[in-house]
């Protein structure tokens, strides 16, 4: 007999109990599209206006930071790719569509980020070993414009940017430009006032560090993520411990949580029930338990009217509360939905 539930969907059968709840998403607004278009637009012409003012005054820092602003341009480009993508449907091939390509597109934009901070640390060093004349008033000018730029194609994505590794991933790109342009400014002003010109590099280098910090967590988020494990979020033993504390439910195991996109969760477990529960009802009451309570939208739970045997060390009896999962192969045919 099989049991199936979607919340939205069709629905179909499987040779064990199994109950199947539907994707779950974020809250994220809807207009990221719009988003993505109104920063490619502004930041590739703000490239082509500070690129050029660089090189006329004489500014490694205005220089630098056209180059990551071109790599932001490179990485929104690629966010808003990923992003389309993940709203495809599914295909007998790719049965969970194209969501993933948002977590690879994030952990690009992370790659991204660092290789630009390079680039922008080894311009500073040579500008330390072979100081330059700057035109101060030129460099402030431009990179004022660009701190306006920046931040507000930040704040597009801003409210996504909790929700959504991808979004976060534009945002912090956004973030850091406006960081970079608030940085020459101040170099510009502080050169003018000084004739320091090792100021200059020295700015640039301070910004390469605020850059990689805020940069850091997205790349170790998003590696995660490409990896299929466990989302930061989730606490895999609570969920566990959740699942063996329902009623009826003897003992737990093979639980496995992986991200299917950058918003979205999925849950297989194998439940324990010698009384033989599981039905419909049960089925569907729990999906929704583990949407509410831990965030993971596609959850699949099968039902085993077996006990626990002591030979089954993968086995997690309810009241143990440990984690159950210990990567021994499945004692059915039924793995998870890939």
């Amino acid at each position: 007999m099989g049991l199936h539930h979607h919340e939205h969907g069709a629905s179909s059968g499987h040779g064990h109990d199994h109950g199947h709840a539907g994707h779950g998403h974020a809250h994220a607004p809807v207009n990221f599209g719009r988003a993505f278009a109104i920063g490619v637009t502004l930041n590739i012409g703000f490239v082509v206006v500070e690129g050029a003012a660089g090189l006329i005054s004489g500014s490694l820092a205005l220089v630098a930071d056209a180059g990551h602003n071109l790599s932001d341009v490179l990485g929104l480009l690629m966010a808003w790719a990923a992003y389309a993508l993940s709203k495809r449907p599914a295909t007998a091939r790719y049965t969970y569509g194209l969501r993933g390509s948002s977590i690879l597109a994030a952990l690009f934009n992370a790659i991204l980020l660092f290789i630009a901070c390079g680039a922008i640390a080894l311009g500073a060093i040579q500008r330390f070993l072979e100081p330059a004349p700057i035109e101060s008033g030129m460099m402030i000018a431009v990179a004022a414009v660009g701190i306006v730029i920046n931040l507000g194609t930040a704040l597009l994505f801003l409210r996504g940017s909790k929700d959504d590794l991808n979004i976060r991933g534009a945002f912090l790109h956004m973030a850091a430009d406006a960081a970079v342009s608030a940085g020459v400014v101040v170099a510009g002003v502080v050169v003018a006032q000084t004739n320091a010109l090792w100021i200059d590099p020295a700015i640039s280098l301070v910004i390469v560090v605020v850059i990689v910090v805020g940069t850091w967590g997205l790349f170790r988020d998003s590696l995660v993520m490409s990896l299929q494990g466990v989302p930061g979020r989730i606490d895999s033993t609570a969920v566990t411990k959740r699942l063996g504390g329902l009623s009826g439910v003897d003992a737990v195991h093979h639980v496995h949580i992986w991200p299917t996109s950058t918003t979205e969760i999925a849950l297989t477990a194998h439940l324990v029930m010698p009384d033989g529960g599981g039905g419909d009802e049960f089925l569907v009451d729990t999906a929704r338990l583990v949407k509410a309570e831990f965030g993971i939208g596609h959850a699949t739970f099968q039902i085993e009217r077996g006990r626990c045997a002591d030979e089954r060390p993968d086995c997690t009896h309810a009241q143990d509360g440990g984690h159950g999962n210990d990567g021994h192969a499945h004692d059915h045919d039924h793995h998870h939905p890939h």
